[in-house]
C-alpha cells in the first residue's frame, strides 16, 4: 500500500493573520487546487503545480517549528480528500488545528477536534452559487463562519445570511472587509450600527507584510 500523500503548494510558520487564534505563532500548510475562483483570491498561485509529500513528512516538518497552533489552508484543502487523514493525524498529535475552507465542499467528515473556518461566499465573490449550505449543520462552537465582504450589497446579503441561518447561536461569526474594495472603517462603522454579533476582522498578516507570499 502506498503512503498516505498530498500535493502541498507550501509549508510556513507565521503569525495567524485571521480567526480566533489571530497573532498566535502558527505553521501553515498550504495544499494546492480550488475548485473556486472568487474574483478576490490572494493564493491563486495554489491552484496548480505543488509537490507531493508524505502525511508523515508533513508532520515531521511541522514538528520543527515547535508551536502547537496548525492551520490547514489552501486553495481548498478539502478538495484533495487525504486532507482528512492529515487533520486527525495532526489532532492525534495534540496540536491545536485550524481548517480553512470555502464552504463549497461537504465537511461532515472532518474530525471534531479540528476548528473550521468556514466561508459563506458573498455575491460579490462571484462563487455564492458554490455556498453548500447544508454545511451550517456540522458547525459547533469551535468553529467559524467568515463573510468576506466588498460592497454594501455583500453586507446586508451578509447580513441576511446571519439571521436566516441563526448562525451567531451556532458558532462565532466574522465579517472581513476585501482589501482594496471594501473600507474597513465604513464596515465596522455599519457593524456598529446594526449592532450585529459578528467579529470585525482584518487580515493581520496583510497590515504587517502586505501581499507577500509565505507570510
Amino acid at each position: 500500500m502506498s503512503k498516505q500523500s498530498l500535493r502541498i503548494s507550501e509549508i510556513f510558520y507565521s503569525l495567524q493573520g485571521e480567526s480566533k487564534t489571530v497573532g498566535l505563532p502558527t505553521v501553515f500548510i498550504r495544499l494546492t487546487g480550488c475548485p473556486l475562483r472568487c474574483q478576490y483570491c490572494d493564493t491563486s498561485y495554489a491552484f496548480s503545480g505543488g509537490k507531493m509529500a508524505d502525511i508523515a513528512d508533513i508532520i515531521e516538518q511541522v514538528a520543527s517549528y515547535q508551536t502547537k497552533y496548525i492551520t490547514v489552508t489552501g486553495g481548498e484543502p478539502l478538495a484533495q480528500p487525504e486532507c482528512l487523514n492529515l487533520l486527525v493525524q495532526l489532532a492525534d498529535k495534540g496540536y491545536e488545528v485550524s481548517l480553512e475552507t470555502s464552504g463549497a465542499l461537504d465537511v461532515s467528515k472532518v474530525d471534531g477536534r479540528i476548528s473550521k473556518v468556514m466561508d459563506l461566499k458573498t455575491p460579490a465573490s462571484d462563487e455564492e452559487s458554490r455556498n453548500l449550505y447544508s454545511n451550517i449543520a456540522y458547525l459547533t462552537q469551535n468553529d467559524q463562519v467568515k463573510f468576506v465582504i466588498c460592497n454594501r450589497n455583500d453586507y446586508e446579503w451578509s447580513k441576511q445570511k446571519l439571521l436566516e441561518y441563526k448562525l451567531g447561536e451556532k458558532c462565532e461569526v466574522l465579517f472581513s472587509p476585501t482589501m482594496g474594495q471594501q473600507d474597513a472603517t465604513e464596515l465596522a462603522e455599519w457593524i456598529i450600527q446594526d449592532q450585529l454579533p459578528v467579529r470585525f476582522q482584518l487580515q493581520l498578516h496583510k497590515i504587517l507584510w502586505g501581499n507577500e507570499a509565505g507570510k
